[in-house]
């Protein structure tokens, strides 16, 4: 069996050994946003822990809590976004997270795509997380 190169879907093979080498490679804007949700995040759920998934940030509790997931990372061959997409992993388990965060036709990942991080923006996601962790706190109870 011959070994597996890089995987083809992301960036053309192209892997990020931390999340430093990730936020080297975006635009200036991408880069800015990124760094202005990672703040957000760890300042609100700060046991949360943060690793490379996909090439992007996740940030984990018993399970995946939610990641970032900048535009310029490609999943495939073209950008089908712009800016960062700030995602729940498990947002189909939260009432009331749509229609702020969308699902299309996801059965279980709600995100967000943003271009700007404002006020209200920063609110709603503080909202979200907070829920977020609750739920992921309950699982490991044995709930839902």
């Amino acid at each position: 069996m011959e070994p597996k190169g890089p995987s083809k879907m992301l960036n053309g093979g192209l892997r990020f050994p931390t999340v430093a080498a990730l936020l080297e490679f975006l635009p200036a804007e991408e880069r800015a946003l990124t760094e202005r949700l990672r703040e957000l995040i760890i300042s609100e759920a700060p046991d949360l822990k943060e690793r490379l998934s996909f090439n992007v940030p996740f940030y984990k509790g018993r399970r995946d809590v939610c990641f970032l997931w900048p535009a310029s990372v490609l999943w495939g061959r073209t950008k089908t976004y712009e800016g960062v997409r700030f995602g729940l992993s498990y947002g189909n388990l939260l009432p009331g997270c749509e229609p702020y965060l969308q699902r299309g036709e996801r059965k279980q990942v709600c995100w967000r795509d943003l271009q700007e991080l404002t006020a209200g923006d920063e609110r709603r996601i503080r909202t979200v997380l907070r829920a977020a962790i609750v739920v992921d706190q309950e699982r490991a109870g044995g709930l839902r």
